[in-house]
């Protein structure tokens, strides 16, 4: 046994090349073809490559030859630079005459006893058609047409400029004017059938202070929260019996500063303080003013949101309240008058949200006399296209016996309706 140890050892060591070289031959046999592999790939797709350069160029050299042809009296008109980045060059064209629209049904019934300010039992009581578009890629178009059971009228229609010199958002056309939330929300944006007591009595009513003339916005850069100033000009007239102009220089003017801050990843605030000026009718008789009465608001909205990133989907809180100041100039005396409300909604489950709303206002043109509302409301969405909700609503008038009402409404809505402003 001795013996044969350096014997197996030997041919041991004289076989461990050969096994090696079996080892290894199989793996660079593998190298190998993989590389073969990716040559033949690489040398398809140079080919594929020459291929497309050489349709591009067939395709400019055809564009350039019937550009050449074409008549003189029908130039081509420039494309900007930025259009190809922006929309797409025929995509953006496409966009301009096939712009988004949409169509939203508002129905609200009403039963119950209110013989201050009596409602209709059924009333379709908005239909709105809107129009959006991209102009070109500096400007965008929005129009927004009013249905009711008693006609047709614009809400609004503004282009919109975003990119100005600046910094500067400028609004051209008629819009709604940025005082505080309310006023700047359609119906069906709402999260109640009815608008608060201080937008009624104060504020101009559904309509408010929605005019034509231009609004310039910039944002005001720091580090700690998202800060807003707008100002606007309007011809003068709005809302039921808020602004009048009798003379072109009548103009109502509107300033907005507003403040957003997310407290934590769960929470925000958003707080905003308004102030309008204007003409209003008091003095005027047959449409001569005798007297040069204005109206001065000032208004601060607040707004807290909570939705959890966990359950945003079936839990939600939002807290709202405005405060409005009302100074208006008359022939009897000045008329400080004020109002606020105050409202909540939960969201109990994926479809369900719970609110209430508190008002206390009194009215512009008689500051002594307040009124007082209370409501609670239930809302359920079978989609974000559909939406029903029912409202009790108490009101206690100033002048008139106590209104007790239930409020059933129906929204729907077809076609592509753009996002509202957060």
């Amino acid at each position: 046994m001795r013996n044969r140890f350096p014997f197996v050892l030997l041919v041991f060591l004289l076989m461990t090349p050969a096994l090696f070289a079996q080892a290894a031959a199989p793996q660079a046999a593998d190298l190998a073809a993989i590389r073969s592999q990716i040559d033949t790939l690489r040398a398809d797709y140079e080919k594929k490559i020459q291929d497309l350069q050489k349709q591009l160029d067939d395709i400019q050299a055809r564009q350039a030859s019937l550009t050449q042809a074409a008549p003189a009296a029908e130039p081509q008109a420039p494309v900007p630079a930025a259009a190809s980045s922006i929309t797409g060059g025929s995509v953006s064209a496409g966009k301009g005459f096939n712009p988004d629209i949409s169509v939203i049904g508002d129905f609200i019934g009403t039963t119950g006893s209110n013989q201050v300010n009596p409602s209709p039992l059924f009333e379709m009581h908005e239909s709105e058609v809107a129009f959006s578009a991209a102009v070109d890629p500096y400007a965008k178009a929005d129009f927004f047409m009013s249905f009711g059971e008693e006609g047709v009228e614009l809400e609004e229609g503004y282009i919109t400029f975003p990119t100005l010199p600046g910094g500067l958002l400028a609004k051209v056309g008629k819009m709604r004017g940025a005082f505080g939330k309310v006023n700047t929300m359609h119906n069906h944006v709402m999260p109640w059938p009815d608008r608060p007591l201080v937008t009624t009595n104060l504020v101009g009513g559904e309509d408010g202070i929605n005019d034509t003339g231009f609004s310039v916005a910039r944002l005001i850069p720091n580090k700690y929260i998202f800060l807003e100033a707008t100002g606007q000009a309007f011809r003068g007239n709005s809302g039921d019996n808020l602004y009048h102009s009798s003379q072109s220089s009548d103009l109502t003017y509107l300033g907005h500063l507003r403040g957003y801050h997310d407290i934590t990843e769960n929470t925000n605030l958003d707080l905003g303080f308004s102030f309008s000026h204007g003409h209003n009718a008091t003095g005027v008789v047959n449409d001569v003013d005798f007297g040069r009465f204005t109206t001065q608001l000032y208004g601060g909205d607040a707004t807290i949101r909570w939705k959890p990133l966990k359950r945003s989907v079936y839990h939600s809180f939002v807290g709202r309240s405005e405060f409005v100041w009302s100074k208006r100039d008359q022939p009897d005396g000045t008329q400080d008058a004020k109002g606020y409300f105050v409202s909540a909604d939960y969201q109990l489950a994926r479809r369900w949200y719970l609110g209430g709303r508190y008002d206390r206002s009194g009215r512009a043109g008689a500051a002594t006399l307040v009124d007082k509302g209370q409501s609670l409301l239930l809302s359920f969405y079978p989609s974000e296209f559909s939406q029903i909700r029912t409202q009790y609503r108490r009101t206690d008038y100033a002048d008139g016996p106590t209104a007790n009402e239930f409020l059933f409404q129906f929204q729907f809505a077809i076609g592509a309706h753009g996002a509202h402003p957060f």
